[in-house]
């Protein structure tokens, strides 16, 4: 019950089920205007004795969860005890354990948001040690820039790769190298292909992430398209899309209470969704995996799917007014997952009365109120 290791605060949706280990601490970067989770935090580096002796640990927890599976008479198999021990975990380490078990045990993804910027040959060993100690893993993944990714030789990352290292999720955000320069990005669009081409040639799989909404109403177009540019370049495996969601906590509040910056709506950043997948031609998964994109139902691969995408953009924009307005609301405030469920009249009625409050009567709901409810996902 007393053992415990490092955990850090963030990982992809795409890795919920994975068992989380903190090879570095906070960000080395840290000054992106758009992100607020290490701001005021120091970053370091972990020794690799360090992040063996975690590995080790949830090694043990694992154990002693295979342990009380016998004990309790479900002969070793771990999803039913790890689901009792979901319901009151000792600790998060304990609880990311029981998790992973209850899904499989299969990936693992490197925590904080640039492991790779770790000395090649420590990293590789790390994974190995990953490797040996769970033999069952078939994913080991981690976050990581562009510019690490650019700086490392072709050999280091072939060497990773060899590892044990199976994918790397990099923040590409956007290719416009103004809007990459005003939200301090610390990178240009070409250094991102140099980056991402040398990911793909290595033969890890490669995830690029790209924040809709991100040039705001006045480099919106120039955003979408040279993004894709970049994207096309690279022909990540992964093209992951989330949308613009602003706290106080994050650098480009102030820009926007300033004025330096304003917020494009959901309707336009839709505007901007579908001149990006429009001007995208390599072949990818186009993967809508976060609950702040406005419909998340548009996903499939590139370039065979780009209709059926589109389609879906056609089918919200041809909305009333109303409805449309209706269906923000309902995503906004999670009753609504998909574009059919509109029609679920159970759930419009309730969205109604929701709305009915939010606009104190008026059904006319401010932009910022949808703002302030999209804060509450991250």
């Amino acid at each position: 019950m007393t053992y415990s290791f490092e955990l850090g605060p963030i990982r992809p949706p795409s890795e919920a089920y994975s068992l989380l280990i903190r090879a570095t601490i906070n960000c080395p970067w840290n000054r992106c205007k758009f992100c607020h989770t290490y701001k005021g935090k120091k970053f370091q580096l972990r020794t690799v004795e360090e992040i063996k002796q975690d590995i080790r640990t949830a090694k043990v927890l694992q154990d002693k969860i295979k342990g009380l599976s016998w004990k309790s008479g479900y002969g070793g198999r771990v999803k039913e005890i790890a689901t009792t021990m979901l319901n009151n975990p000792p600790n998060e380490a304990f609880y990311n354990v029981a998790l992973w078990l209850y899904a499989g045990g299969e990936s693992v993804f490197l925590q904080d948001a640039n492991s790779l910027i770790m000395r090649t040959n420590e990293l590789a060993e790390v994974i190995r040690f990953l490797r040996e100690t769970f033999p069952d893993i078939k994913r080991i993944t981690s976050y990581a820039r562009s510019k690490t990714a650019a700086k490392k030789k072709l050999d280091e990352l072939t060497e990773l790769g060899e590892a044990g290292l199976s994918r790397l999720h990099i923040g590409l955000e956007s290719g416009y190298d103004p809007l990459l320069q005003y939200m301090d990005k610390g990178i240009t669009a070409a250094e991102h292909i140099i980056g991402g081409r040398r990911v793909v040639e290595s033969g890890i799989s490669l995830s690029e992430y790209v924040i809709l909404g991100l040039g705001g109403r006045e480099m919106w177009r120039e955003h979408a398209t040279q993004t894709a540019k970049v994207l096309n370049e690279i022909a990540p495996d992964f093209i992951r899309v989330r949308t613009l969601t602003v706290n106080n906590r994050m650098p480009l509040c102030n820009e926007i209470e300033n004025g330096n910056f304003i917020r494009a709506t959901d309707e336009k950043i839709l505007e901007e969704e579908r001149l990006l997948i429009e001007h995208l031609e390599c072949h990818s998964n186009y993967v809508s995996d976060h609950i702040t994109n406005l419909l998340q139902e548009i996903e499939g691969k590139l370039p065979q799917d780009k209709e059926k995408m589109l389609a879906l953009i056609d089918r919200f924009q041809c909305l009333t007014p109303e409805e449309r307005a209706n269906f923000r609301i309902g995503r906004r405030v999670g009753i609504y997952t998909k574009l059919d469920d509109l029609y679920d009249v159970h759930r419009h009625a309730v969205v109604e009365q929701i709305t009915h409050k939010l606009s104190q009567g008026s059904n006319q709901v401010d932009d910022k109120v949808i703002y302030t409810l999209m804060e509450g996902f991250i």
